[in-house]
């Protein structure tokens, strides 16, 4: 390992609003809104507030497979947050997510209209509210749960630690890069030893856990987001370049994928969604 200079902590701890590289101006030490701005509403009970990040991806792809179903209930509209510039810091974002994270639903079809943000608990909701896309029967469920939790737990070591470090950090350090690329490709090694004996996650059925998973560790193996498909060697960790192939060619996911997408081909982009025919 290079040397590195020497860095002793503060006794207090300050906030360097100079530092943070490409996302600094999103990134800061308390909580809140910064402005006041209500929120836009469309015709439809479920009202998403997102952006095709992998955390956005994962809700959009969930209600186009609950629409292909026949589950006319999940009609939705989608609102593009642009969270290089702010939207999820405005008035009408933080009384849906006090977190001004996204993904945030709220939805108007109970008295008063429910909320629920992080995206993990969206699907749940979701799946729960039209009784589809998890188990029922006490073992399979647990194992549903168990490996949504476990996205839930590792994506950020992928996305906040190694794509943060890797691509977007304004200094390359290379213990922060080495530290979280060994944990991502230890969570890779996770998904594949599971995958070498299941179609899916949790067996033969696809779920939320598929549905939470694939746009982070797909993204990661056949989208190369960071561009660190060589860097980490994804194509050996062949069941999860298998399984994430299968889900890909899901019409309901390509639907999903391209919902508050603001960037990519033209084609591939729809900023805001109200209707099936905003996909056609």
């Amino acid at each position: 390992m290079t040397d590195a200079s020497t860095y002793t902590p503060p006794k207090v701890w300050k906030w360097n609003t100079e530092l943070g590289g490409q996302w600094a101006k999103t990134n800061r030490p308390i909580a809140g809104p910064t402005h006041d701005k209500a929120l836009p509403l469309g015709k439809h009970p479920l009202q998403l507030y997102s952006l095709a990040t992998p955390n956005g991806v994962k809700v959009t792809i969930m209600l186009e497979e609950l629409l292909a179903l026949g589950k006319t209930g999940a009609e939705y509209d989608a609102y593009l947050i642009n969270i290089g510039e702010g939207d999820q810091f405005s008035s009408g974002f933080v009384e849906v997510n006090p977190n001004s994270k996204i993904p945030a639903l709220l939805d108007r079809s109970t008295s008063p209209p429910t909320r629920v943000f992080e995206s993990g608990a969206i699907l749940l909701y979701l799946a729960e509210k039209f009784d589809a896309f998890v188990p029922k029967d006490p073992a399979p469920r647990a194992e549903c749960m168990s490996w949504l939790f476990w996205l839930m737990g590792s994506a950020p070591y992928l996305g906040g630690g190694f794509g943060h470090f890797y691509t977007y950090a304004p200094t390359k350090i290379e213990y922060c890069i080495d530290r979280f690329a060994m944990e991502t490709k230890r969570q890779l090694d996770v998904l594949d030893r599971n995958l070498s004996s299941r179609r899916y996650l949790c067996g033969d059925d696809y779920n939320i856990a598929d549905m939470a998973t694939y746009p982070w560790y797909g993204g990661l193996v056949l989208n190369n987001i960071y561009e660190a498909q060589e860097f980490l060697d994804v194509a050996s960790y062949t069941h999860v370049v298998r399984w994430a192939n299968e889900i890909q060619t899901r019409p309901a996911v390509q639907r999903g994928r391209r919902v508050n997408k603001t960037w990519g081909p033209e084609d591939e982009q729809v900023p805001n969604r109200h209707s099936a025919s905003d996909l056609d």
